[in-house]
């Protein structure tokens, strides 16, 4: 295979041509895009028709996969390692805007890394598009590295000890879902609260970044409305609109990006007329 990378944002966001991801990639190949991975924080594959199947192979090739949250849910695809990002129902209907499934989607909308509220997070997410509506429905990404390259070396020094409590159902919450209510057992018993550190550093490059985003309720051990204060102004920061990639998806793409340096959310389109589906494979950081 002859691959081509191609930096979109300096040494944020890359896009990869020349590949097949519906073939084994040799290893030569393999370590290349493995590299751009660690390099970019976010690479982008263009015209990938591919499988369920096909899209575990290669994710697969990264580290384990997690399985999907909510997997006991009765959802459109069967398989417990990919999570349907859509909003389709498994008989193929839209789903109803007031449904429990709509509503829990929308927490995705937030600036987040997958997988923080669990006690081994996530290293990376793969995202396939399969069906994408006419217009809106973006994808969002930030580069927490650069975020934290601009704070003040003070601001650094200040963050650098903290943790933070990460809980799926307080980002949940916030749009308006009823954790509490709705969460089966098993899921609330699978996603606790879990402390995170704030700042973590890249195995391989060695880069610092901040680890902070929707699921993050409060900072441990500092007094709750500070904590939340400094959480929104590091949020409201990194994830500003002259530093953020915006992907506006076609039908064949696929999104790979690393949870331990990025943040991203999904942006809203017509889902009463549209439909949009797209599958999650997510690589645990184990």
């Amino acid at each position: 295979m002859s691959i081509e990378i191609t930096p979109v944002m300096g040494d944020f966001v890359a896009e990869i041509s020349g590949i097949d991801l519906s073939e084994q990639l040799d290893d030569e190949t393999f370590a290349a895009v493995n590299d751009a991975f660690e390099a970019y924080g976010v690479i982008v594959f263009h015209d990938q028709d591919i499988t369920d199947d096909q899209q575990i192979a290669f994710s697969e090739r990264f580290g384990p996969l997690e399985k999907s949250v909510r997997r006991h849910r009765d959802r459109a695809v069967s398989n417990p390692y990919v999570s349907d990002i859509s909003n389709v129902t498994s008989g193929g209907e839209l789903m109803a805007e007031g449904s429990e499934a709509m509503s829990y989607n929308k927490g995705n909308q937030l600036w987040h890394a997958d997988s923080s509220f669990k006690n081994i997070p996530s290293k990376a997410s793969l995202l396939s598009a399969r069906e994408i509506p006419p217009s809106a429905g973006a994808t969002e990404f930030a580069d927490m590295r650069a975020a934290w390259d601009r704070l003040s070396p003070d601001m650094q020094a200040r963050i650098e000890p903290l943790a933070a409590s990460h809980s799926l159902a307080y980002s949940r919450g916030i749009m308006g879902y009823d954790a509490g209510a709705t969460f089966m057992d098993v899921e609330k018993e699978e996603v606790p609260p879990v402390p995170q550190p704030m700042v973590r550093s890249s195995p391989v490059t060695g880069r610092k970044s901040i680890y902070a985003g929707s699921h993050a309720s409060h900072i441990i051990g500092m007094d709750r409305d500070e904590g939340r204060a400094l959480l929104d102004e590091l949020l409201s920061e990194a994830t500003q609109d002259r530093y953020a990639y915006v992907h506006n998806w076609a039908v064949g793409d696929l999104v790979m990006w690393d949870n331990r340096c990025t943040n991203h959310r999904g942006r809203p389109w017509d889902s009463q007329r549209h439909r949009r589906v797209l599958r999650r494979t997510t690589v645990s950081d184990a």
